[in-house]
């Protein structure tokens, strides 16, 4: 008897099979994204709700507002006495609310986001006690952890669209969530000093991005650093605050064009900024960044040396990011931003 047929029935039968299971698969890891994303939505609006149970009145009014509020775009990295910002001021707080405020920003942010927001503020601490500038009120700029900032731009909720917006001298962290979404852009990570001593440790807040960046440009050949490196001196943030809406076109090398290893490298920088938000949201906000590899660019302006005070960009069709050295290297300037989706402009939508 012929047993070919059998063969090409079981053969088939087992494909079958491998499909469904994998198709399957994906709708179990697809189900537990959500699932992951809902959780997370719901510790986030859970220990707002719970710092906000802690205000009076005139403070609530200082830091809940309307969604249609032109509070949300105000932020900027420049300090207090530069810029008013209008919100509920950390110093304002008790102890316990600024706890609150501590356990809230924990709770959104990854564990590697929230190390780096709290080593911004701490160089900003430094320097407040160098003198640069004083504490309270008076003219002029004020430095320090006092002189931070948080709002929340609609209700903390698990289902409706609302920000949490918190920020101050070389910070904005504006992350809008809507359900099991949510968007970091734009947010502005910058730091001055660019490195401190801190209970007896060397902090740089920004020191693995400045690093993986050289890393990078310098594994690039002769011909891809040629497109790279662009011909104009960049000294400043291109899109950094009061740049809503703008674009830029696209310059430096296409990732398309990358070996495997710098595209590994070029991703590896990205996280960096993309995985401030808490992991059931940078993950798949990372994938759908790398799914635009081909229209994904790496630009550089400046010496290629580290050490070096040099900008850098990567711009795709949902991303921008910028690192722009402030005459120097000490004091650093970056910029996160989603074109398409700043303040959560496609989802608060959905």
């Amino acid at each position: 008897m012929d047993s070919r047929p059998q063969f090409r029935t079981a053969a088939v039968s087992t494909i079958v099979a491998t499909i469904v299971a994998g198709s399957f698969l994906s709708r179990a890891l697809t189900s537990q994204t959500l699932s992951n994303q809902s959780g997370t939505t719901a510790r986030i609006a859970g220990a707002a709700q719970a710092f906000v149970s802690t205000l009076d009145e005139r403070a609530r009014a200082k830091a809940v507002y309307p969604t249609d509020s032109a509070q949300k775009t105000n932020w900027s990295n420049l300090p207090t006495g530069i810029y008013q910002r209008n919100s509920l001021r950390l110093g304002d707080l008790n102890p316990a609310q600024r706890a609150a405020v501590m356990k809230l920003l924990a709770t959104a942010l990854s564990a590697e986001g929230y190390r780096k927001v709290v080593d911004i503020m701490n160089g900003d601490e430094l320097l407040q006690q160098r003198g640069s500038a004083g504490r309270g009120g008076g003219g002029g700029p004020r430095f320090g952890l006092d002189e931070y900032y948080i709002a929340f731009i609609g209700t903390p909720s698990t289902t409706a669209p609302w920000m949490l917006q918190f920020g101050g001298h070389h910070l904005a962290i504006n992350l809008t969530l809507a359900g099991n979404q949510a968007s970091m852009a734009p947010s502005l990570p910058a730091t001055q000093p660019a490195s401190f001593t801190f209970e007896g440790k060397t902090v740089r807040p920004l020191g693995d991005e400045n690093d993986k960046a050289f890393l990078l440009i310098n594994a690039l050949d002769a011909k891809q650093k040629g497109q790279a490196i662009i011909g104009s001196r960049v000294a400043d943030l291109v899109l950094g605050p009061g740049q809503d809406g703008k674009t830029i076109q696209p310059e430096g090398i296409r990732a398309s064009a990358l070996s495997a290893q710098q595209q590994t490298m070029l991703w590896d920088i990205v996280r960096e900024w993309s995985g401030i938000m808490a992991d059931a949201y940078a993950e798949p906000r990372f994938t759908e960044l790398k799914s635009h590899l081909n229209d994904t660019y790496f630009a550089w302006s400046g010496p290629t040396t580290n050490g070096s005070a040099a900008y850098f960009r990567i711009q795709g069709p949902t991303l921008v990011i910028e690192y722009a050295p402030q005459n120097g290297v000490d004091h650093i300037h970056t910029i996160y931003r989603d074109p398409t989706n700043d303040y959560g402009a496609k989802i608060a939508k959905r």
